[in-house]
């Protein structure tokens, strides 16, 4: 009972892995990379106009006033 059991599971996961290797749903591995990519471009110039003198001393001042208005 357990070797015919064992069969089943495995032909199961070969089907399912069969399955997963032979769709194509979704992206490919290059349109995937790509988007990687692009994601990756966007975070770091994200990154240096935040970081960047400007964004800092704007967010600076912003703060600096809220915290220092007259009531």
């Amino acid at each position: 009972m357990e070797g015919k059991q064992m069969k089943r599971r495995i032909r199961g996961l070969q089907a399912r892995l069969t399955l997963l290797a032979v769709a194509d749903d979704g992206m490919s591995t290059v349109e995937y990379a790509i988007g990687t990519v692009a994601a990756a471009a966007f975070g770091a110039i994200l990154y240096t106009v935040i970081t960047g003198d400007s964004v800092v001393t704007a967010l600076t001042n912003i703060i600096s006033r809220a915290l220092n208005t007259a009531t």
